[in-house]
């Protein structure tokens, strides 16, 4: 009897966190789902001010965001959504190329265009790009971005139209018109900034950021502040923005590309940092699925008619903190922000614009890591410098230049280590097995006439001409005449064609005083590397070893028995 063929069932796709899920993990992430909202809503209502735009895009963008990151992203703990650099970001290169009438959209185009490197950059390879920056240059820049951040709510904080183009001249500003400030909001907007540092200090786990916006729309209401001029955010839309893609004409694309790179270049340092920090055992984030989901999720946003969006370290710490086990906390989070924007309206509207300021500062004050500067100070001046000098050009030359100030920060200093590494001439130790740099130990011997060095990094064209130069005074600080010249080359696992250069250079030099060139622990990509060259053609293959030991057996059985009496003790 012939079976009636089945037909396929196509089920919807899974995320990871969701296929071993296990009924104890609900109430967890239950409850942490709720814990960040209180925290989430006042959070990106004022990110979204920052950003220039009604502060409900805020919740709308991180309905989109959040949403998206829980079926694409690797982390089970990572809360996305609105933050404080990518708004301020936004607020930077959509003013400076917006018109009338046309920033949200162009706010909404900078987020889907976020999206869209984003996910070109997973499929090109750019996920490593966030490795460029290194601890210091991440601490000054955020150090810098937290008081541009301060800078821009002064205006809210004061009522006051603040002019000035730039940090300094907007704090220049405010300083010669602070008597002109409304007192009732500057009043408010401090004792609100207040109140949240202080209770953040006191309570670390209480959504501090919350009950300062209730307290401040409470006293609002009771001391009829509305009526002195404090302003509130105002009607609140009832309904959900209805998913579509901005209406933006082609060269307004083309003009926010350059900084769509800058944002999504930080969004995704920010994103790769936070989730590696909150990762679980057993657990792995992926890079290059991160910088997908960090572009599905931007792109969630911009469909939500939200702006860009990154990672949030502090909605994060809080869902660790609570217990969140998987996504479902942040699935939790878009359900209660719905009905909060559907039951909770009157409460929202009533938030004051001062309070919503307050929370910026507050945000800004915790990106600010203190202890870090001082902890660089004592690990290395240099470390420090660079930590300053970023924070330092973030403020004078603005957020996007000083992203690529940042970098080419990143880059010099890598360049400044691996052009002059450490280097060593090494010898026997009594006692001790193989072969040691003889400046960490002041009893190693070397064998008379042979000259063991090792460079302490791949060979390329920083520090080609570093290497040569210290390979030949090491030669010259010989207390005993060399006859053979051995690279120890463990540690040249690449080379590039100008040190390939000069690599034989040194090898004619050496032949030149009569002084043999010969190499051990040669790897087999540097080896790979330098067969095009044709230098193994012009090395006597004699002269080239697996270990040191057998090196130092050749030179010996080279030099003769005149070596002999001479031989140090290296057993």
């Amino acid at each position: 009897m012939t079976e009636t063929p089945q037909p396929t069932v196509r089920r919807l796709p899974v995320p990871a966190w969701a296929r071993g899920y296990q009924r104890g993990w609900l109430r967890f992430d239950l409850l942490a789902g709720i814990t960040v909202t209180a925290y989430l809503i006042p959070q990106v209502m004022a990110y979204a001010e920052l950003a220039g735009l009604p502060p409900v895009a805020g919740l709308w963008g991180s309905m989109g965001a959040l949403t998206v990151y829980a079926f694409v992203g690797t982390s089970h703990r990572l809360s996305v959504g609105p933050e404080s650099t990518t708004a301020l970001m936004t607020a930077v290169a959509v003013g400076s190329v917006a018109s009338d009438g046309e920033y949200a959209d162009l706010a909404v185009a900078l987020a889907v265009i976020v999206g869209g490197l984003c996910i070109i950059g997973r499929y090109v390879g750019l996920a490593r790009l966030s490795d460029l920056l290194s601890r210091p240059v991440l601490i000054g820049y955020m150090a810098g971005v937290a008081l541009i951040m301060i800078v821009s709510q002064l205006g809210k904080l004061t009522r006051l139209d603040v002019e000035g183009d730039g940090f300094l001249p907007e704090i220049w500003w405010v300083l010669r018109h602070l008597g002109d400030a409304h007192v009732p909001t500057l009043v408010l907007g401090v004792a609100a900034a207040t109140l949240m540092i202080a209770g953040a200090h006191r309570w670390p786990r209480a959504p501090v950021a919350l009950i300062g916006m209730l307290t401040s729309a409470l006293a609002v209401v009771v001391l009829g502040l509305e009526d002195r001029g404090v302003r509130v955010i105002g009607d609140i839309p009832s309904a959900l923005p209805q998913p579509g893609l901005p209406g933006v004409t082609a060269s307004g694309v083309v003009s926010l590309l350059v900084p769509a790179l800058g944002v999504a270049f930080v969004a995704y340092s920010d994103n790769i940092l936070t989730a590696r920090a909150f990762e679980e055992p057993g657990q792995r984030v992926d890079p290059p699925r991160e910088l997908l989901a960090l572009g599905a999720a931007n792109l969630g946003a911009g469909l939500m008619q939200g702006f860009p969006i990154s990672s949030s370290g502090s909605r994060t710490a809080i869902a660790a903190a609570v217990g969140a086990r998987t996504q479902l906390t942040s699935l939790v989070t878009v359900a209660a922000t719905v009905l909060a924007l559907v039951f909770l309206r009157p409460v929202l509207s009533a938030f004051p614009s001062a309070a919503l300021g307050a929370v910026v500062v507050y945000a800004a004050v915790r990106l600010v890591e203190v202890p870090e500067f001082r902890r660089f100070a004592e690990f290395r001046v240099s470390e420090l410098v660079i930590a300053l000098t970023t924070a330092a050009s973030v403020l004078v030359l603005g957020v996007l230049e000083g992203i690529l100030v940042a970098v080419g920060m990143s880059l010099a200093d890598l360049l400044r280590r691996v052009s002059h590494p450490h280097d060593a001439v090494l010898g026997f130790v009594p006692g001790l097995a193989g072969m040691h740099d003889i400046d960490d130990y002041p009893e190693a011997t070397m064998l008379p006439g042979l000259l063991v060095y090792r460079y302490d990094s791949p060979l390329f064209f920083a520090n080609a001409a570093d290497f040569k130069h210290r390979a030949l005074g090491s030669i010259a600080r010989s207390a005993d005449p060399v006859r053979w010249f051995l690279l120890n080359a463990e540690a040249n696992v690449e080379i590039d064609i100008t040190a390939a250069d000069m690599l034989d250079e040194l090898r004619e030099e050496l032949a030149t005083r009569g002084i043999v060139f010969a190499m051990a622990r040669v790897k087999q990509d540097l080896s790979a590397d330098l067969a095009p060259t044709g230098f193994w053609e012009r090395l006597d293959p004699a002269h080239v070893f697996p270990t040191l030991p057998t090196a130092v057996a050749a030179y010996r059985a080279w030099a003769g028995p005149a070596e002999e009496d001479q031989r140090p003790e290296d057993s």
